[in-house]
């Protein structure tokens, strides 16, 4: 596989950072042999990398959860996909309504969006972690970010590699 068709597979996997993927493809460690976990310790080894501020800067490059109705022009077709699988499309008024100020608290608290791998889950999952996060302390809230941009960076990968 050649960089460019790397790129073109795999380069929309970080939330709108192809140039992150091409960090991972640049280091020499993709083994896109060895499937999606081989990909995925590649893309873990560049956010580890990241320095401070610009994780903060990645981290925020994310959507916020429901901006599908209120922003669909802010989510990538797989955060499209994710989001609708966890039903987070078809939320009634009241839910939406909660969902969004949570988020909204959320962001206000630790100065990035709430980031979880939602493929899968059910609302009520998702509105009772977000909850229970919000006590988090923000170097642990930071830390759990990151490791569900990993997850999510995982599932991507095996979608893209028919391991999922």
């Amino acid at each position: 596989m050649t960089r460019d068709e790397f790129l073109a597979r795999f380069g929309s996997v970080f939330e709108n950072r192809p140039d992150l993927a091409a960090q991972a493809w640049d280091r020499g460690q993709v083994d896109v042999a060895a499937g999606a976990k081989g990909v995925h310790r590649a893309f873990v080894e560049v956010l580890h990398a990241l320095p401070p501020d610009a994780l903060t800067t990645f981290l925020n490059g994310h959507p916020d959860l429901a901006a599908r109705s209120t922003r669909p022009g802010d989510l990538t077709p797989d955060s499209q996909r994710e989001q609708g699988s966890a039903g987070l499309d078809g939320l009634d008024t009241d839910a939406g309504t909660r969902l969004r100020n949570l988020t909204s608290a959320y962001r206000g608290r630790f100065g990035f969006p709430f980031i979880m791998a939602v493929k899968g889950k059910q609302p009520a999952e998702i509105l009772t972690a977000l909850e229970a996060r919000l006590h988090n302390q923000a170097a642990d809230e930071r830390a759990e970010a990151l490791r569900q941009v990993e997850r999510i960076l995982l599932l991507r990968l095996e979608d893209r590699l028919g391991e999922a």
